[in-house]
């Protein structure tokens, strides 16, 4: 399961410069290889921060809040990627990269959760995951001290 195409790249650069990025041979068209190169990076870079939490790929088609800011944040990667083949890359590029990396590390820390109204499928490979269940503690550091 794909995140992104390589249609969602073009729409999201526009079709000039999607093809400005990858045409290496001077063609005149887009290199498709590159594309999916950089689509398939990016996607292995969010599923890495993903798979911490999450069964990766995580399923997005029953939730539509989940695909469409995946989908934002990938494509913020994949222009990354492409701008990166063609230095210097553009401030704001480089600055929405910087912003999705942030995003998923912050997901992976459980800091942000994804929106959905259905638990997302946990990553089983991670084991068992240690809950505290019970009364509070009695004996805290603050009531020692209180002694």
């Amino acid at each position: 399961m794909t995140y992104v195409t390589n249609n969602d790249v073009q729409a999201w650069l526009g079709t000039q410069a999607y093809i400005k990025l990858t045409d290496d041979s001077g063609s005149g068209t887009a290199d498709e290889t590159k594309v999916d190169e950089a689509r398939f990076g990016a996607e292995g870079e969010a599923n890495s921060y993903l798979a911490t939490r999450y069964k990766v790929p995580v399923d997005v088609s029953s939730e539509p809040e989940i695909e469409a800011v995946l989908r934002s944040f990938l494509l913020d990667l994949v222009s990354y990627r492409l701008h990166s083949r063609r230095p210097p890359v553009p401030d704001d590029i480089a600055r929405r990269r910087d912003e999705a990396v942030t995003w998923l590390s912050r997901v992976s820390s459980g800091m942000v959760q994804l929106p959905s109204a259905l638990a997302v499928q946990e990553n089983s490979a991670l084991g068992i995951v240690g809950r505290a269940v019970g009364p509070d503690r009695e004996m805290t550091r603050k009531k020692l001290k209180d002694l």
